[in-house]
């Protein structure tokens, strides 16, 4: 039996008949095959019911004793929960108007030798959801709730942009040096190159190879690495979305950004424009609310008395060691500023929010604003305390870039050897005016699935070695 050929999908038998009346399914006389894991049985003696699922929805099988093979019948003892089984039979309605399969015949496909968890209690051990993916996706529905929704936002963001015309591309993961952000790389070796690669930290500077190559308007949805720190935000691995638009500007990555999210709403939620996270109702419309870092600081934090106190060094430093952050190493004022917006200002940012403004200094891919060089033409969006999305208009002047490049590696001594002369090369070609965003895939699906914790959205999240 070529089993591939006769299976339905659950979902589509569900939405093709779960409207329609008992009487026009009896009518239809609607033959079924279909295969899932048994995840609940009732032995009743003639009528027996099991319930059967896969990742996308669930349906109840009726076996009757006077309904199928007499050879069928010893073996309705041997069905176990957890066993993968295949049914043949007949759609119709029970009287509870619950969709129900009337199986004329049925094979077990595989055993299941190990007790599932209880589903009534669910699985509430995290290190096991974690580690063990799949049982958590078969015992839990909001697991499979969650990964669904994380699927259909990715295909959501690609609908958007396929529509804007926007080309989706693909770079390397190897790279020759760490490049793209400032971050602590993952580090591999090519035996037929016999040198170090390192795993990317961003695709950045390969997609604006390919804005100088023509490209006008393209995509990246992949896999960023850094070998940092664990959080309920951060994941060594995660999922990122570079865009970049030729002839435009931060502003208009601003645009694009609160536009995808509004459209990602409105193909998901059935509150339109509203979404709930942690309690708190957040609003979608656009467009979103632009403050500049230093305001939002003295608007959240409480801290400084006037808004210009947050031009004033000492005054900063100050409260840096008041928040006991730690100002070894000449700690530049740029990223104390920073430091005081982490720990006392964004986690307050409940509502969509654009934070401009941020320091020239800290921001060395980033245009430089025409009025002011002290600060970037850049932006981070924070919605539930998170950040989203970080854009900016792209520094297309190769002097300045090979400048910032050349003071960092003087800066950074383990990095001496990164300078990144091949971009440098690529820049003297002449990038247009261009913008770029990355968006988070991960704490985007956070959002939009209502939790708490980046390891509930990815399958498997980084763990340490279970030894056992």
């Amino acid at each position: 039996m070529n089993i591939k050929k006769k299976i339905n999908d659950i979902y589509k038998i569900i939405k093709k008949y779960s409207n329609k009346s008992k009487n026009i399914i009896i009518k239809k006389k609607i033959n079924i095959n279909i295969a899932g894991r048994i995840i609940s049985k009732r032995l009743m003696g003639i009528n027996n019911f099991l319930d059967i699922q896969d990742i996308q929805g669930k349906i109840q099988i009726l076996i009757n004793k006077n309904y199928i093979k007499k050879k069928l019948i010893p073996k309705i003892k041997k069905i176990k929960i957890g066993d993968i089984i295949l049914i043949k039979g007949i759609l119709f309605k029970t009287n509870t108007n619950e969709l129900t399969i009337k199986s004329n015949f049925f094979k077990i496909l595989i055993k299941n030798k190990k007790l599932l968890p209880d589903k009534f209690n669910k699985l509430k051990n995290k290190k096991i959801k974690f580690r063990k993916r799949y049982l958590d996706l078969i015992i839990n529905s909001k697991t499979r709730k969650t990964f669904l929704t994380r699927i259909k936002i990715i295909n959501i963001i690609r609908k958007y942009l396929n529509k804007k015309n926007f080309l989706e591309v693909e770079t390397p993961m190897l790279h020759y040096i760490p490049e793209g952000d400032i971050a602590k790389p993952f580090i591999t070796y090519h035996n037929k190159l016999n040198q170090n690669m390192y795993l990317r930290i961003a695709p950045e500077l390969y997609l604006k190879k390919l804005i100088i190559g023509g490209f006008t308007k393209i995509f990246e949805l992949n896999r960023n690495f850094r070998n940092e720190g664990l959080s309920f935000k951060h994941n060594p691995e995660f999922t990122m979305i570079e865009i970049y638009k030729s002839y435009s500007s931060y502003k208009d990555m601003m645009k694009l950004t609160e536009k995808i999210i509004y459209y990602i709403n409105n193909n998901i939620n059935k509150n339109k424009n509203k979404l709930i996270f942690k309690k708190k109702i957040i609003n979608l419309n656009i467009p979103y609310k632009i403050i500049s870092i230093k305001k939002s600081i003295y608007k959240y934090s409480k801290l400084f008395k006037k808004k210009k106190d947050l031009n004033n060094n000492k005054k900063i430093i100050k409260i840096a060691k008041k928040l006991k952050i730690k100002l070894k190493n000449k700690i530049s004022i740029s990223k104390l500023i920073i430091k005081i917006f982490e720990i006392t200002t964004e986690k307050k940012i409940i509502q969509p929010t654009f934070i401009t403004k941020y320091p020239s200094n800290i921001s060395p891919l980033a245009k430089k604003n025409k009025k002011n060089k002290n600060i970037a033409d850049r932006f981070e969006l924070f919605i539930a305390g998170y950040e989203i999305a970080n854009g900016f208009t792209e520094l297309n002047n190769y002097k300045d870039q090979k400048k910032i490049f050349k003071k960092q590696i003087k800066n950074n001594k383990k990095n001496k050897n990164f300078y990144n002369k091949e971009y440098i090369d690529a820049l003297k070609y002449g990038l247009p005016p261009t913008g770029g965003v990355g968006i988070g895939i991960d704490r985007l699906t956070m959002l939009f699935t209502n939790n708490n914790s980046i390891k509930d959205v990815i399958l498997f999240p980084t763990l340490k070695k279970n030894i056992n």
